[in-house]
């Protein structure tokens, strides 16, 4: 699958069979996140990779207690370091994480980009140190729903050319 297949085909999935996903799959998506560019190359991030059911299970409690994101194959925790990258240290970490989700759907897996959570209690789950910020979590895994795509703006809508309006 290209990349814009991927863009296009992309949901955000919310029910997951609880299967796990093979270390070598993992692998191509641990090194997506791995290439993303990031300011001045600073690389401000960390990534905590969850495979353990009860493990998986307390992360979606502290989410809001959204359960379906205790079935997903597995659950990276998107980390940034404000002292690597001051200024950028919660954007560049999403970048990685788009690129994550990207290359799990191209895989065939699904996503779904998760910023609703008790950040504290992450951080206790996973035992991540105080100077790091918790920016994200990333349930991916064998999908088991097929939503249809969303509504989207046109580009006239949203795009202008030269100046605001035009």
């Amino acid at each position: 699958m290209d990349v814009f297949e991927a863009i296009r085909t992309r949901r955000s999935i919310r029910k997951f069979r609880p299967k796990p996903i093979p270390d070598e799959k993992l692998e191509i998506i641990r090194e997506a996140g791995r290439l993303a560019p990031s300011a001045g190359n600073r690389q401000p991030w960390r990534f905590v990779v969850v495979k353990d059911p009860e493990r998986k299970k307390n992360l979606a409690k502290a989410a809001d207690n959204q359960m379906f994101i205790a079935n997903a194959g597995v659950i990276i925790v998107a980390l940034g370091d404000p002292e690597a990258s001051p200024r950028w240290f919660k954007q560049d970490p999403m970048i990685a994480v788009e690129h994550m989700i990207l290359a799990a759907t191209a895989l065939g897996y699904g996503s779904c980009w998760i910023g609703a959570f008790n950040e504290e209690g992450v951080k206790r789950i996973l035992k991540i140190p105080e100077g790091l910020a918790v920016i994200a979590l990333l349930p991916i895994g064998f999908s088991d729903e097929s939503p249809p795509p969303r509504a989207r703006k046109p580009l006239e809508e949203i795009f202008f050319l030269e100046e605001y309006g035009h």
